[in-house]
């Protein structure tokens, strides 16, 4: 029973650890994701409903907020395009709603959630498919610069597997930092990872929030990220400027630490190598 739980004892800060990322099953420590229907039409602004069950087998209504919302409503297609955060409402009984921009092909919601009594963060995911017909799209080549009209967001950093590394992305507009991001989520911005092959949902938290005195509006944006696997991942950045908020996207392959731990060494688990004067985070 141990393994299946022990991703409770990282609590907010869960992370689903470093082998087990969130998202990939409906049902978890007794929650449940179900959606009104797992059969959609296409098109903009299509209903979705949906609740989660909890242990009682009641909706649950009361949740802890985190990053400002009780629940945080993902949706992409399973060629990871079509990616979508919105922020759904909720009745008094626990059924949420929300709308969403719908292409025909097999999609994955997810909702990230911490209800109230249990002891950390859940993600769960639901396959729905969407009718018409699908033209999937191959996955965009590994790049670590992302174009919004004329917007621009720069990845540094990297992926290290079983590791927490640092990801900072830098937003210019016109080819000039901007310095004026707007708070988004009680950070400057949300940032959602997940592995290509199974959609598997990574916990990023970003580094500092808006009026702690120390983080700056811009330009570069900061994130704890840990890789439960090898692999190549789907990064989307969520940032808010002018009023408005906007989505870069970008595919990563994980890196090894360098220099590798020797054998003799290999309590260090490389922490030191690949970070440089990023090292401290690495434990958090």
């Amino acid at each position: 029973m141990k393994n299946h739980t022990s991703h409770d004892s990282h609590g907010a800060h869960g992370g689903h650890g470093g082998g087990r990322p969130g998202g990939l099953a409906v049902s978890a420590d007794g929650y449940t994701l179900e959606v009104d229907s797992t059969i959609l039409p296409a098109g903009p602004r299509q209903h979705v409903g949906f609740r989660v069950i909890g242990p009682d087998g009641q909706p649950v209504t009361e949740f802890v907020a985190e990053h400002e919302k009780d629940l945080h409503f993902i949706a992409v297609r399973r060629d990871t395009a079509g990616f979508q955060h919105v922020h759904p409402v909720r009745d008094e009984k626990g059924d949420w709603s929300t709308e969403l921009d719908l292409e025909p092909g097999d999609w994955r919601f997810f909702t990230d959630i911490h209800p109230a009594g249990h002891d950390g963060t859940l993600t769960l995911g639901i396959d729905v498919a969407v009718a018409g017909p699908y033209d999937p799209r191959p996955l965009p080549e590994a790049t670590r610069t992302a174009r919004i009209g004329e917007y621009g967001v720069a990845l540094d950093g990297a992926l290290v597997p079983g590791e927490a590394s640092e990801l900072t992305l830098t937003v210019s507009r016109n080819d000039q930092p901007v310095t004026d991001l707007e708070p988004y989520l009680a950070a400057y911005g949300h940032l959602v990872a997940l592995r290509v092959g199974d959609l598997g949902y990574l916990h990023v938290h970003p580094e500092g929030h808006p009026g702690d005195g120390t983080t700056a509006p811009g330009p570069g944006i900061s994130f704890l990220a840990v890789a439960p696997s090898a692999g190549t991942y789907r990064l989307y950045l969520d940032f808010q400027h002018d009023g408005v908020v906007r989505t870069a996207e970008f595919t990563v392959h994980t890196t090894e630490a360098a220099p590798a731990p020797v054998p003799a060494h290999g309590d260090h688990h490389g922490h030191h190598g690949h970070h440089g004067h990023h090292g401290h985070h690495a434990h958090h």
